[in-house]
């Protein structure tokens, strides 16, 4: 991820969100959740490179700019709740979108955010179907939202979108990290028996 755009399409990506343009200069571009109308990505150019701002939780500011030499204490905000991030080619592009997505869920109280943090329950071993999930986030009728979320999972480490299927167990056809095939090579190394791309609920399913 290199450009301002690029930035700006990932931040707008995440529901309820809008570009906005507030101090009428064009060099400051903002993607505010819609929510409360609070800035979670700030773009702007300053030296010459297109520079970032994202909330973080204090520890995870420290951690980030330990592992990138382009990640710096928020420029004109925040330094211990803000990071600015130089998109000069040296940090992944994953972990760009990681800290934009970690952002966003610091900003929002969205229902992505409570998605995510319904799959981190599911215990390994176990899969949970997508009304599961949503139930458990908290609107049984948001499945489809389920899919949509764990398809843009910004950190699969911590938010294990493996252990999602289907209402009859299946696998997702369009897995987001490899495939139906990575799901199951996943699941099968946590203990969970997959047979013909198919998981048995009466076995698996978690109950709490």
């Amino acid at each position: 991820m290199k450009t301002r755009r690029e930035a700006l399409s990932f931040g707008l990506s995440f529901p309820d969100t809008y570009e906005d343009t507030p101090f009428h200069d064009p060099n400051w571009k903002l993607v505010r959740y819609r929510g409360n109308k609070k800035a979670f990505l700030w773009t702007y150019e300053k030296d010459g490179q297109i520079c970032l701002n994202v909330k973080t939780e204090p520890e995870k500011a420290y951690f980030w700019r330990k592992v990138h030499a382009s990640v710096l204490p928020g420029y004109h905000q925040n330094k211990e709740h803000w990071n600015t991030v130089i998109l000069d080619g040296s940090i992944p592009d994953g972990d760009i979108r990681q800290m934009i997505a970690e952002s966003y869920g610091l900003i929002s109280d969205s229902p992505t955010k409570r998605i995510y943090e319904a799959v981190k329950r599911i215990p390994r071993g176990c899969v949970a179907t997508y009304a599961q999930v949503a139930e458990e986030a908290g609107d049984r009728k948001m499945a489809r939202a389920v899919g949509n979320a764990l398809h843009k999972n910004p950190d699969p480490q911590t938010i294990p979108c493996h252990r999602v299927v289907n209402a009859k167990g299946e696998l997702a056809g369009e897995y987001a990290f490899g495939g139906a095939w990575k799901q199951g090579e996943i699941l099968q190394s946590e203990g969970v028996e997959v047979k013909d791309g198919r998981v048995d609920l009466s076995k698996y399913r978690w109950r709490k």
